[in-house]
């Protein structure tokens, strides 16, 4: 055990500890920027088992924040170089990587069998959809995200109130890396953060991570945090968040993706499902249609 002695002499995690994380079985969603960092961490200090996804290939962009990748690595699957790196990192470990964009639709055939998710995507749309699943299940969820020189983390569900508690809407403004840039250690430190959170609820330890969230500014080098444990959950989870196959033929499909989108004009008990890439404009067209009266709206985000 000489490789986790550094770990296990702290008298919170012990032999006892450390075996709880050989145990443990943990799904992290994304191999991106913050993946790049919570993987090493969580691999490094053990976790006995986790399943990756992530849709792309290694770009050149990547790598100034994602160091898990080399020049050597580009245009190959993030999970694949991701599942051999790690796994020459620490062969305790057992690496299942998957190459494809989790969805409401795939969610619960992925998820329902590890102790723990990592939210570690680029989409919004996803964190709401893995909040959702892992409220309905009790699944712990350590979520992140990163843009520019800010940044936050948090554990939701497993207990705790969901993201849809603590963000029950989306901010006015709402970027992404490509379009507003982000820092390299601004994402580590995001991420480290989450890989710290992940391994406490693992272990168990006190005070819980569920229903904390963290804020990072590091342009002011400003760092705040609060409980959220009372948040009280929305009386619907609106709009739900679908997959493409999971549209019927009665629904009104409107893709914001087209140049000149339709403006929706639906029966009053239909279904009116908003389209774009990150699910942001979808959102927010979806909030203002429930807003003139028609409460059954949905959004898809189909990525890039």
């Amino acid at each position: 055990m000489s490789r986790y002695a550094r770990q296990m002499c702290l008298p919170q995690i012990g032999s006892a500890g450390q075996a709880r994380l050989a145990k443990s079985r943990v799904a992290v969603v994304g191999a991106g920027g913050l993946g790049a960092t919570v993987l090493p961490q969580i691999v490094g200090a053990g976790v006995g088992f986790i399943r990756i996804l992530d849709p792309d290939i290694v770009e050149e962009s990547n790598l100034h924040r994602q160091t898990l990748y080399r020049m050597a690595d580009l245009g190959r699957p993030k999970v694949e170089v991701a599942a051999e790196t790690l796994t020459g990192l620490n062969p305790d470990c057992t690496l299942e990587p998957h190459r494809g964009r989790l969805d409401p639709a795939s969610v619960h055939g992925w998820l329902t069998d590890v102790d723990l998710v990592v939210d570690a995507a680029d989409s919004f749309a996803t964190s709401y959809a893995l909040s959702d699943f892992c409220r309905q299940g009790g699944v712990p969820l350590i979520s992140a995200s990163a843009q520019a020189q800010q940044g936050y983390v948090g554990g939701f569900c497993g207990g705790a109130p969901s993201l849809r508690a603590v963000f029950p809407d989306l901010p006015a403004v709402m970027g992404n890396c490509a379009d507003t840039g982000v820092m390299g250690p601004v994402v580590a430190s995001v991420a480290g953060l989450q890989a710290q959170m992940t391994l406490a609820v693992l272990l168990n330890l006190m005070p819980s991570p569920l229903g904390q969230l963290l804020s990072l500014d590091l342009s002011k080098w400003h760092v705040s945090g609060f409980r959220f444990d009372g948040a009280p959950e929305p009386d619907r989870a609106v709009p739900d968040i679908l997959s493409s196959t999971q549209i019927i033929a009665q629904d009104l499909v409107v893709d914001l993706r087209s140049a000149a989108p339709p403006v929706p004009k639906p029966a009053p008990d239909q279904r009116v499902v908003f389209i774009c890439n990150s699910g942001l404009r979808a959102w927010r067209a979806a909030k203002a249609l429930e807003a003139q009266g028609h409460a059954r709206v949905a959004i898809i985000g189909m990525g890039e």
